[in-house]
């Protein structure tokens, strides 16, 4: 069975991106659908627990400014940061946070009657509001989904995007979907991808279940360039509940070790003492890298986690700062102001994705792209941590401005019909061999050897078929994801921000600094298109 539909913009995705993007386009007078392959509180945004960096006006640290904001996020993005994006973005964001708030968001006060505020890695100010302590996504969640409900957003739940309509001349022209019923049609002008991250492709992760790639594969099949995949960031504190633990695992944000705490090894020693200016405060990659060489350095060989002292802080105070973090770490039967909390690297953000403008445009017509989804330059080769809410709410609106200036333009128009489209039929991962293979070879320390082998086991364990369900669409994406991921960390023979080779431990700036785009050929193998030097970056 097949069923159709009409919009002026599909969304893909309920994340703070799509949700933000999809009730600014009601705003302004367009004909939305917002499209989930789950229902819509199941994305990535109510899991972030930290908060959103920002300097805003009257709510700043004395010791803080936007610029200083941006000159932060430059150094952890060590070099491949587009100071442009970075400004645009950053500039914005106290205005794109009025908005939330003005929407209902509520964040914690401060006991100076302003806005709380903390410090996370890479931060040299306090400038990180939070919500509910350690919710702030589930409170940005809560507001955006109630905004969307006031302003009558329809969201079609239970619906996954299997491809992108295009037009004769490659332009976008909709999405294909499948739900219960069968097969659906959304013609649109235009689609914005807003589908989250990639956590998936990796065994431990704080991502959700959903976060398994879709819209970088949906991307690359309409021959959009995908740029900086290689750049994975693994949290450093995810908690730990023992070996060959698989799937989200609970995070252990990084605003508890801004409250002082701090990482030991199983011997009690420091783990960063000596490592970072920062310290226990460095950039993530930072933290991320000294763990594992800690783990490597292990008596016996190696260990598998580390542990984050916060017994400083009382049991009422942990508990009220942190009420997520305490309520996993009790269920774990940990408590955090008596013993250290048994912490370990996961995967936790893609700083690549589909290259995007601020305003969301991508190298396909009528297609946009916001949030962990996109490549628009805010985070280099290591996002500091925080700016991803940020980032959401900014381009998110700054997309549906411009999905509606285009329109109103002739820069994209509706078409009656798109090209007839085949059936995806493409390599399925085995999911679990994936997994498995993608942590071993492709996680903080990687090689040339371990790299190939990953695109070994790709090939050995995907078998290519219809997408004939939601399973199907995510491993297929997974395996598409996983081999351009592979073949950027082959190519790029060098180390860089959250991208770790053990066969080039340096940072190479005459040959490596630039971001190198990728693009699917007909037959879906990814291969390099561009490399885009990059100017007036830290």
């Amino acid at each position: 069975m097949t069923w159709e539909a009409t919009a002026d913009l599909v969304v893909v995705g309920t994340g703070v991106a799509g949700l933000t993007a999809a009730t600014e386009a009601k705003r302004l007078g367009l004909n939305v659908l917002v499209v989930t392959k789950g229902v819509a509180d199941d994305g990535n945004t109510r899991w972030a627990q930290g908060g959103i960096a920002v300097a805003m006006p009257g709510e700043a640290s004395q010791h803080d400014s936007i610029r200083q904001h941006i000159d932060d996020t430059l150094v952890a993005g060590a070099g491949l940061c587009d100071e442009d994006a970075v400004t645009t973005i950053l500039v914005d964001g106290p205005g794109a946070v009025a908005q939330l708030r003005h929407e209902g968001a509520v964040f914690d006060p401060g006991p100076d009657g302003r806005l709380a505020r903390t410090r996370e890695g890479g931060h040299t100010a306090f400038r990180v509001i939070h919500a509910g302590g350690d919710a702030t996504g589930a409170e940005v969640e809560r507001a955006l989904l109630a905004t969307a409900r006031t302003h009558e957003v329809a969201v079609l739940e239970q619906t996954v995007a299997l491809q992108l309509m295009l037009t004769s001349a490659g332009a976008c022209a909709g999405l294909v979907v499948l739900d219960e019923s069968g097969i659906g049609m959304l013609q649109a002008p235009a689609v914005l991808l807003a589908t989250g991250g990639l956590g998936q492709l990796y065994q431990a992760t704080s991502n959700p279940d959903v976060a398994t790639a879709d819209g970088i594969a949906l991307a690359l099949r309409a021959g959009a360039e995908v740029a900086d995949l290689e750049f994975v960031q693994f949290h450093p504190t995810v908690l730990y509940t023992g070996a060959g633990a698989y799937g989200r695992r609970p995070l252990v944000t990084e605003a508890v070790r801004g409250e002082g705490a701090f990482l030991v090894d199983g011997a009690g020693a420091r783990v960063m003492e000596g490592v970072h200016p920062l310290a226990d405060l460095a950039p993530r990659d930072v933290v991320s890298a000294a763990i594992t060489r800690r783990l490597l350095d292990a008596p016996g060989g190696i260990d598998d986690h580390v542990f984050l002292d916060s017994t400083h802080l009382t049991r009422p105070h942990f508990q009220a700062r942190f009420p997520t973090v305490f309520a996993a770490c009790a269920a774990a039967g940990i408590d955090p102001s008596v013993e250290p909390i048994p912490v370990a690297p996961a995967a936790h953000f893609g700083c690549g994705g589909v290259v995007a403008s601020v305003d969301g445009r991508t190298t396909v017509s009528g297609l946009y792209a916001a949030g962990e989804v996109a490549r628009t330059g805010l985070h280099g080769a290591n996002r500091l941590a925080s700016n991803s809410l940020l980032e959401g709410l900014v381009v998110g609106g700054r997309a549906a401005r411009a999905v509606a200036s285009d329109l109103a333009t002739g820069a994209i128009a509706h078409v009656r019909r798109a090209e007839a489209q085949r059936w995806p039929v493409v390599p399925i991962a085995d999911r679990a061999a994936l997994q498995q293979a993608m942590s071993r070879y492709a996680g903080i320390g990687r090689d040339a050897v371990g790299l190939a082998e990953v695109a070994a086991v790709l090939d050995k364990t995907s078998a290519v078929g219809a997408l004939r369900s939601r399973r199907d669409v995510e491993d297929a994406a997974l395996a598409m994801t996983a081999r351009v991921l592979a073949l950027a960390a082959s190519e790029r023979e060098e180390s860089r921000g959250c991208h770790v080779r053990h066969d080039f431990p340096s940072r190479d700036d005459a040959r490596w600094r630039t971001t190198i785009a990728y693009r699917a050929d007909d037959s879906g193998a990814p291969h390099m298109v561009s490399r885009y030097e990059l100017a007036g970056v830290a």
